[in-house]
C-alpha cells in the first residue's frame, strides 16, 4: 500500500511539486474529480504492445510425448500383480512434473539425452519409490521387491532416453531443413563470431539475418549480415524478417540501449538467448547459470521471461479473487465505518474514482474512500504532498492507517488489480516517469497490486520513483507465488505494527 501521508520531495528521482504542475490549461483539462469520465485527456502513458506468446509446442511436446511414453511402457512391462492400478496410473504424470521443474523442458541449442541421464535417473527412482511406498502402505501384501524396482527405475531411465535421443533428433533434422530467422545482439568481434557459429553450423537451427548494436561499435567482421544500430532499424528488420530468436552477446541490462531491446523482442514473441563469445566465465572461473547447453563452444544458456507461465498466472488470480471476495465480506463492517465516517465528516461523495494504468499500459478506474473534501478536486497531474490543507481529519486518518485503500479489493475482484504488484500510477506519471527511469515501463508486464515489494521495504509515499521500479522489477523477474503469500504477510504485519525477520 502506498497511502502513507506523503514527505516533502527529496529529488531522488520522484516527482514533487515543482516538477509535477503541467500547464494551467492542461491541468484544469486532466483534472480528475470525485466522478471523472473514463478517458481524460491528459498526457497519457505510451501502451504497451502485449507481448506475443513464444511457441514453445514445437520443442516441448515430442519430449513431453517421450517421456509419457517411456512410463507408460514401463508400467505395463512390471508383472500384473505387482502393484495396483491405482499407484501405476500417476506416474507418467508424476514424472513429467518433476522433469518440468528441473527444467528438462526448457528449450536448448544443443539437446542431448545423455547430458540430462542423472537428473532423468534420479526423479525416475524418486517417483518409482514412492509409488511402490504408497502401494506397500495400502496392499502390503503387493509391495514391489527391490529386484522389480530397481528394474522398473533402470527401464523407465533407458526408455526415457531413448525416446528424447529419437526426438532431439529428429528436432536437428528439421532444424537445417527450416532454420529460424536470427539477430545477434552485441557490440564487436564477440557478435561477429556467434554470427559466423550460428551461419557455419545449421544444425543449431538459428539463420542470422543481421547483427543489433544500439551502441553503434560493430566492427566490419560481419561479414554480409546487415549492422542495425537503431531501435526502429531492428523493429524493421524482425517484422520484416520474421525474426523469432535474439542471441545477446551479453547480459541485456548491461546497456540501456541494449535492455530496451529486450521488450521489442519479448513484443514480437521472439525467443531470447545468452552466450559467451568472451569467454568470461573461463576466465574469471565463475560457473555458467546453465552449463549443459552450447552454441558451437560458447556457453549459452535461454532468458527466461519469469511471468510468462500461464499455468501459474492462472493461479495468481484464482488466489486473487479468492482472498479479495473473503477480504471484502470481513472488511465489511470497517467499510461501513468508513463510509459512514467520510459522509458525516467531508460530505457526499464517498467513492473516489481516477484513472490509473495497469497490465500491458491498459487504463482502469481505480476505486477509493475520498480523503479529501467535497469541493476540493484531486488533479491527475498534481503530485501528493504532505501537509495537504484540503485533506480533513477523517481523510488523514485513513490514509495514515491505508484504509482508504480497501475499496480497492473490488478492483482485484473484477480483475483490474492483483493483490500483489506494483502499485499503479497515474497516466501522466506513468509517461513521465518512463522517460527519466529506466526499466519504468517494464513495471506494467504484471499485473498492478494493492501492495508490493517496494511497499513492504517502506517505499510508500514521496519516495524515490527509481528505487520503486528497481523493487518493482526484481519482483517480476523473481515472481513466485511463495513470494506474493510472503509479501500479504509483511504487508498484515506492518498494517498491525508488528515487524517480521528480514526483507
Amino acid at each position: 500500500m502506498d497511502s502513507a501521508p506523503a514527505r516533502r520531495h527529496t529529488g531522488q528521482g520522484g516527482t514533487g511539486p515543482g516538477l509535477a504542475p503541467a500547464p494551467d490549461t492542461a491541468a484544469r483539462r486532466a483534472a480528475t474529480a470525485i466522478h471523472p469520465p473514463r478517458g481524460p485527456k491528459a498526457d497519457r502513458a505510451r501502451p504497451a504492445v502485449r507481448p506475443q506468446r513464444i511457441r514453445r509446442r514445437g520443442q516441448v511436446l515430442p519430449l513431453l510425448t517421450a517421456d509419457a511414453l517411456a512410463g507408460v511402457l514401463t508400467v505395463t512391462a512390471l508383472p500384473a500383480p505387482a502393484l495396483p492400478a491405482g499407484a501405476l496410473v500417476p506416474v507418467p504424470l508424476l514424472l513429467a512434473a518433476l522433469h518440468a521443474q528441473a527444467g528438462l523442458y526448457r528449450p536448448r541449442l544443443a539437446p542431448s539425452a545423455l547430458r540430462e541421464l542423472p537428473a532423468l535417473a534420479g526423479r525416475s527412482a524418486v517417483v518409482w519409490c514412492t509409488a511402490a511406498a504408497v502401494a506397500a502402505a495400502v496392499d502390503p501384501g503387493r509391495a514391489l521387491g527391490w529386484s522389480a524396482l530397481l528394474a522398473a527405475v533402470c527401464l523407465q531411465v533407458v526408455l526415457t532416453c531413448a525416446g528424447r535421443g529419437f526426438a532431439n533428433q529428429c528436432r536437428r533434422r528439421t532444424a537445417v531443413r527450416r532454420p529460424a530467422s536470427a539477430l545477434v545482439v552485441g557490440p564487436g568481434a564477440g557478435a561477429g563470431a556467434v554470427a559466423a557459429a550460428l551461419q557455419g553450423r545449421p544444425e543449431f537451427g538459428l539463420r542470422p539475418v543481421g547483427l543489433a548494436d544500439p551502441a553503434g561499435a560493430a566492427e566490419g567482421d560481419a561479414g554480409a549480415l546487415p549492422v542495425l544500430a537503431t531501435h526502429e532499424d531492428v523493429r524493421r528488420a524482425v517484422i520484416q524478417n520474421s525474426v523469432r530468436h535474439a542471441v545477446f552477446t551479453r547480459p541485456p541490462e548491461a546497456d540501456e540501449r541494449t535492455a530496451s531491446l529486450v521488450r521489442l523482442f519479448h513484443d514480437h514473441g521472439c525467443r531470447l538467448w545468452l552466450a559467451d563469445p568472451a569467454g568470461t566465465a573461463k576466465v574469471t572461473g565463475m560457473r555458467v547459470a546453465c552449463p549443459g547447453d552450447q552454441l558451437w563452444g560458447y556457453a549459452v544458456q535461454p532468458l527466461l521471461p519469469r511471468p510468462a507461465r500461464p499455468v501459474e498466472r492462472w493461479a495468481k488470480r484464482g488466489i486473487d479473487a479468492l482472498l479479495a471476495l473473503v477480504a471484502l465480506v470481513l472488511a465489511a463492517p470497517v467499510m461501513a465505518a468508513c463510509a459512514l465516517a467520510v459522509r458525516l465528516g467531508d460530505g457526499p461523495g464517498v467513492i473516489f474514482r481516477q484513472e490509473r494504468v495497469g497490465l500491458y499500459g491498459r487504463p482502469f478506474t481505480l476505486l477509493k474512500f475520498r480523503t479529501l473534501r467535497a469541493d476540493a478536486h484531486e488533479a491527475a497531474t498534481r503530485w501528493t504532498v504532505a501537509g495537504d490543507r484540503r485533506m480533513s481529519a477523517v481523510g488523514s486518518f485513513l490514509r495514515k492507517s491505508s484504509l482508504d485503500e480497501l475499496p480497492q479489493l473490488w478492483n482485484v475482484v473484477r480483475g483490474d488489480m492483483s493483490l500483489v504488484g506494483p502499485r499503479p500510477e497515474r497516466p501522466f506519471f506513468v509517461a513521465k516517469f518512463s522517460t527519466v527511469h529506466p526499466g519504468y515501463e517494464a513495471r506494467h508486464r504484471m499485473p498492478v497490486g494493492i501492495t508490493g515489494l517496494a511497499q513492504i521495504n517502506g517505499l510508500r509515499g514521496d519516495t524515490s520513483i527509481e528505487d520503486r521500479a528497481r523493487f518493482d522489477n526484481h519482483y517480476i523477474d523473481t515472481w513466485s507465488l511463495w513470494q506474493d503469500l510472503w509479501i500479504l504477510a509483511r504487508t498484515a504485519a506492518s498494517f498491525f505494527r508488528f515487524r517480521l525477520g528480514g526483507s
